[in-house]
């Protein structure tokens, strides 16, 4: 099931909106056959693990970090291909909370004398899947908010000059962020200011270009940006009722409109309606990139899941931008809390990462 779901992890960034799945058959102590959901869901991990594993399947045991599906949509059912393959047992990680599977594929097999397996690292495939999950579940992508700062939390200078606060290994690291979600987003503050191209400029890394989302109530992103210099996608959130102009020279660009409501008693959009709308096109996982607006927008609402910190060893001082704006709190009972669960050095910048508490 540890390489079913090191196969799965192959596909973040890539399957949306279906979830990375993993597959390893193994027959006689011998694996016979690997597969991994292709990119932009198909065709699906089980159905290139049994190709690859031929007469051979007949009576092994398939290990899915995903309960196989049962209903028809761009591929047909994974269940069927199992039965037909004659496998003698399947062993599954997570139930699929997808209403029209959620244990009926898991039922099909042992209806058809397959013996069944379930919750083998159940907890690992979660987080390969929380992506997934959470947008089945509530209708919402799951969020990593990354930032890099200094050691006192700042990510820029009074002037504004952010580049670049961490160094090259770091920055190596966000690309390959980038490919392992569906969308990097931004506020129009950091848009305009460092006029990022967001995306992935790792060789080979992610084959479905990742979505650029621009949070952008005022709509003051200008045709001339670098995002749109780049073939990749680029959606611009912004609220409904701006004038027909500016809206068809960012279309011209290549731009999709994706109209969100603003957020009651604030300015800028309403970060959950944003969110919502995302998922809604399919996005299951979001990199949420700054600046400190959206940080700040994303950490008061809650929508915060996930949490990737670059610390370069250096001091700005007060007059520093921080990298969230005020939340604002009167008690510390009211902060966001998170635990953490990994950190590396990368060069000289740590990179600590962070799961909501």
């Amino acid at each position: 099931m540890r390489a079913a779901l090191a196969l799965a992890a192959r596909g973040l960034g890539n399957t949306w909106p279906n979830p990375a799945v993993g597959c390893v058959i193994v027959r006689d102590g011998a694996v016979v056959g690997r597969g991994w959901t292709a990119p932009a869901g198909r065709p699906h991990a089980e159905t290139e693990a049994l190709q690859r594993a031929g007469h051979a399947a007949r009576g092994a045991t398939a290990y899915v970090t995903l309960e196989p599906c049962c209903h028809w949509g761009r591929t047909p059912p994974c269940t069927d291909a199992l039965i037909a393959s004659g496998v003698a047992r399947v062993v599954v990680a997570l139930r699929d909370p997808d209403p029209r599977v959620d244990g009926r594929g898991l039922r099909l097999l042992r209806e058809a004398g397959i013996e069944v397996t379930e919750a083998v690292l159940q907890s690992e495939a979660a987080s390969v899947t929380a992506g997934f999950i959470k947008r089945v579940a509530v209708g919402l992508p799951m969020v990593t908010l990354k930032l890099a700062s200094t050691l006192d939390g700042r990510i820029a200078t009074r002037t504004g000059e952010s580049r670049w606060i961490t160094g090259p290994a770091a920055r190596r690291a966000v690309h390959a962020m980038r490919a392992r979600h569906d969308a990097v987003l931004v506020g129009s503050g950091t848009l305009l200011a460092d006029d990022p191209d967001l995306s992935c400029r790792l060789p080979g890394a992610a084959m479905i270009p990742t979505v650029r989302v621009v949070a952008d109530a005022r709509l003051r992103t200008p045709p001339s940006a670098r995002l749109f210099d780049n073939p990749a996608p680029a959606w611009i959130a912004t609220r409904p009722g701006h004038p027909d102009a500016p809206l068809e020279a960012l279309r011209a660009r290549g731009a999709e409109i994706v109209e969100v409501p603003e957020a009651e008693g604030a300015t800028g959009l309403d970060p959950a309606a944003l969110l919502r709308a995302l998922a809604v096109r399919g996005v299951t996982r979001v990199l949420a990139e700054g600046g400190a607006a959206l940080a700040a927008a994303l950490l008061r609402a809650g929508l915060v899941d996930r949490l990737a910190w670059f610390h370069a060893p250096a001091i700005m001082g007060a007059d520093g931008r921080p990298a969230a704006d005020a939340l604002p709190l009167d008690v510390l009972a009211a902060m966001p809390r998170f635990r953490r669960v990994s950190a590396a050095m990368l060069g000289p910048d740590l990179l600590s990462e962070f799961e909501v508490a």
